[in-house]
């Protein structure tokens, strides 16, 4: 455990990719292998399953403090993270543990089946023997992510520099469902296992957005033009007359989507499809929140799956026949994705729409001039989409994200100018500012909330904010503000749609701070008709 609290502190004390790196490598070189099978899980967001609720941490962590709960909370609202929050209130350690990350993580586990009472104990004794930063460690195990810039690509390369293994394949090897708990450190990193095999996917692709003008990208006729479709980016896989489906984020949500498993009558095995889930009905896509009804929940009840039926558009062939064809052009992979899925729509062109494979072709563009493009570019939120997707017809299917080969092009954004109404603390380095807004638009001559943002203004913009915010405090909710409204801010966003789960009636996408209207009164803010005319 010290020397996996030390990793955490090394890491987290530096911006430097290259430090981060050697750290991780070195670790990875030294640790034993069941603390390295560790390490991994926890950085790739495999934490076990949590033993002990927060409410139990933080009443039991108050107790051996001595600090009453009222100023614990408003500590925890100053500090913004609750590990972190309870390695400052406690005590200073009179003893010191040798126990290793794996010794912890497995006693964690064992800890599931036990009282409140064993607990209790359990947590106030290993408090009571561990230092600050392995309390902090400690406590991030228990509650959730380390959030120290350390994506899985970098710990890749570390993992790759310390073993002699290409990054590219270990990036594979470390997909899937594998837990700490299932498999180990030989297993995982050296091994081939043919059972893991059978289900596990491909790392994704992923594009950067357009920099620039997108005609920099020279000849229009390398290039090849698809819609950015607004759903869930996913793997389907046919391999041993079984099919997986993964999301984008690793999950596996094949039970999610019971109307996929028609796939495995039609598709051979062999098959890698890349492409997106999407809401479809009545030969139209839906919007993004009929699916977010899906997403998440334990099962699919019939009337759902009658509601929010779903298809998959595929974008491109992973593997067809069992071959990897990711190092194929990608002309050359769409060639057999469209044969393999106009075919299966020759056989089933008789047969009602409800019982057809749910599987679509995101259809490839090719344009004479970049001014043809951003015509068709112009057309996706009729078409419900993002934008465009613009691939280098010859690219080979790539690890992660890298610039060169695909891009994206999104449509501008959706914008209305909003007021300031309530503010809370926001977390990490601004934990001591408010910097988390919520926004409302006018309705019959108050202001209704719509949606609420933290990105998109400076740091000297924000604490300029917080200071007037702590002078125009109207009340106090816990740790949220009502301000009186004073500040006009635009608001953009991606998508918008009708909504019964907001009291505005709108649902807005990804919504962030553009600008600061300093210029423009509360009284010259849009209003809620304003931003349901939005509405496709």
């Amino acid at each position: 455990m010290k020397q996996f609290a030390e990793l955490i502190r090394t890491i987290d004390g530096t911006n430097k990719t290259n430090l981060k790196v050697a750290a991780l490598a070195e670790y990875f070189k030294s640790a034993n292998d069941e603390d390295k099978l560790w390490t991994i899980a926890l950085l790739s967001h495999r934490r076990p399953k949590r033993p002990v609720n927060t409410t139990l941490m933080r009443e039991w962590a108050t107790q051996i403090s001595g600090v009453p709960m009222w100023l614990f909370e408003e500590s925890y609202h100053i500090v913004g993270d609750l590990a972190e929050t309870i390695a400052l209130i406690l005590p200073t350690a009179n003893e010191s543990s040798d126990k290793s990350l794996s010794q912890i993580i497995q006693e964690m586990i064992a800890l599931r089946s036990k009282g409140d009472l064993d607990k209790k104990e359990y947590l106030q004794k290993n408090w009571l023997q561990l230092n600050y930063y392995e309390r902090f460690v400690f406590n991030k195990i228990l509650t959730g992510g380390f959030r120290i810039g350390v994506s899985q690509k970098l710990m890749t390369r570390a993992l790759a520099s310390a073993t002699g293994i290409n990054k590219d394949v270990l990036a594979h090897k470390l997909m899937g469902s594998w837990t700490g708990e299932n498999t180990s450190f030989q297993e995982l990193v050296y091994e081939d296992n043919e059972v893991a095999r059978r289900g596990k996917p491909y790392p994704f692709y992923l594009a950067y957005a357009v920099e620039g003008e997108v005609i920099d990208l020279n000849d229009v006729h390398q290039w090849s033009a698809e819609h950015k479709w607004d759903g869930i980016r996913s793997q389907t896989i046919i391999r041993s007359n079984e099919i997986f489906v993964w999301s984008r984020g690793e999950e596996l949500v094949t039970d999610k989507y019971p109307e996929f498993q028609k796939f495995l009558d039609v598709i051979p095995n062999g098959t890698v499809i890349d492409g997106e889930i999407l809401p479809f009905k009545d030969g139209e896509i839906m919007n993004f929140n009929d699916l977010q009804t899906r997403i998440g929940r334990k099962t699919v009840g019939k009337k759902l799956l009658e509601d929010v039926p779903v298809v998959i558009v595929a974008y491109d062939l992973l593997e067809w026949q069992g071959k990897d064809l990711r190092e194929q052009p990608f002309e050359k992979r769409r060639a057999l994705l469209d044969q393999l899925v106009l075919n299966l729509h020759k056989k089933e062109e008789a047969l009602p729409q409800k019982e057809k494979t749910p599987l679509l072709l995101s259809e490839t563009m090719t344009f004479n001039s970049w001014e043809e493009m951003a015509a068709e570019r112009n057309l996706a939120r009729k078409k419900r989409s993002e934008g465009l997707m613009i691939k280098r017809k010859n690219s080979p299917y790539l690890v992660g994200r890298k610039k060169g080969d695909w891009w994206k092009w999104k449509t501008d954004p959706f914008s209305v100018d909003a007021v300031l109404t309530y503010a809370m603390r926001g977390h990490g380095r601004r934990a001591n500012l408010f910097t988390d807004y919520t926004f409302g638009l006018w309705q019959n001559g108050e202001l209704v909330t719509f949606a609420k943002a933290y990105s998109g203004l400076t740091d000297a913009e924000f604490r300029k904010i917080d200071a007037w915010i702590k002078k125009n405090t109207l009340e106090r909710f816990g740790p949220v503000r009502s301000v009186r409204p004073h500040h006009v801010f635009e608001i953009a966003f991606e998508g918008i749609a009708p909504s019964k789960r907001h009291k505005s009636g709108v649902a807005t996408r990804f919504p962030r701070i553009v600008r600061w209207r300093t210029d423009k009164p509360i009284e010259e803010a849009n209003t809620l008709d304003d931003l349901k005319a939005l509405i496709p």
